[in-house]
C-alpha cells in the first residue's frame, strides 16, 4: 500500500464520497476532511446548499477535490442529466457535515426541497451525519426526536461534540473535529469494495 508525502496511507484509490456541506460555520472543517479523504486516493465530489456558501467559497472546495461543486440538480451544461440521481449512484458513502438542525429535520420528514437534502433522500449508499448546532437546538425534543429516527433507521451519526460555540456559549451541539469524521468514514468504506470495481467489464 502505497503512502504520501506525510505518510498519509494511500488506501481509498477506486472509493467515491459525496459531501454534502449544508450553511453553518463548522463548514470550513469540512474542507480539512474533504482534503485528507484525496489525499488518501478517494474521488471526491461537494454540493453546497445555499447558505452552505455564505460560509466556504465553491472555488474553495473545487481545489480540493479538482471537481465542480454541486449546487444544482441538472446539469449545468443544457444536457438532461439529473444530477441527484446520477451523483448518489456513484457514491460508495454520503456524508452530511455539518448537518444542521435544519437539514436532520428534513431528512427526517422526508422532505427534498433544494440540492442537498433531495441527494439524502436519493441515496445509494450509507450516509454519514455530523451534526452542528447550537446546544439549546441540540437539546430540542423535536431535533433530538429526528436524531433518534434516522439513527433507527441506519444513518451514522458521528457526534457532536461539547465545547465552545459559534454563538459564544459553551455545551454539545460542536461539530466534531475532521480527523474523527474521517476515522469513522473509512472504515465503512472498506467494509465493501468500490462500486467502481462493480462497473467494469468482465475481462475478456
Amino acid at each position: 500500500m502505497g503512502t504520501t508525502e506525510k505518510n498519509q496511507p494511500y488506501d481509498l484509490v477506486g472509493y467515491e464520497v459525496l459531501v454534502a456541506v449544508c450553511g453553518g460555520i463548522a463548514a470550513y472543517k469540512v474542507c480539512h476532511v474533504v482534503s485528507q479523504l484525496v489525499q488518501r486516493g478517494a474521488g471526491v465530489t461537494v454540493a453546497m446548499t445555499e447558505a452552505a456558501k455564505q460560509f466556504v467559497g465553491t472555488v474553495t472546495f473545487q481545489a480540493l477535490s479538482a471537481r465542480r461543486v454541486l449546487t444544482d440538480i441538472w446539469a449545468p451544461d443544457g444536457i438532461a442529466q439529473i444530477q441527484h440521481i446520477e451523483r448518489t449512484s456513484q457514491a460508495d458513502l454520503l456524508l452530511v457535515a455539518p448537518a444542521t438542525a435544519n437539514m436532520i429535520g428534513k431528512i427526517a420528514a422526508g422532505i427534498a426541497d433544494e440540492f442537498v437534502s433531495t441527494l439524502v433522500i436519493g441515496a445509494a449508499s450509507p450516509v454519514v451525519l455530523a451534526p452542528a448546532m447550537n446546544d439549546r437546538m441540540w437539546a430540542n425534543p423535536v431535533v433530538k426526536r429526528n436524531v433518534a429516527m434516522l439513527a433507527d433507521l441506519g444513518f451514522t451519526l458521528v457526534g457532536p461534540a461539547e465545547g465552545w460555540l459559534a454563538c459564544r456559549s459553551v455545551g454539545p451541539g460542536r461539530m466534531v473535529e475532521p480527523q474523527q469524521i474521517v476515522d469513522t468514514i473509512v472504515p465503512m468504506l472498506k467494509s465493501s469494495p468500490p462500486k467502481a470495481q462493480h462497473n467494469e467489464a468482465p475481462p475478456s
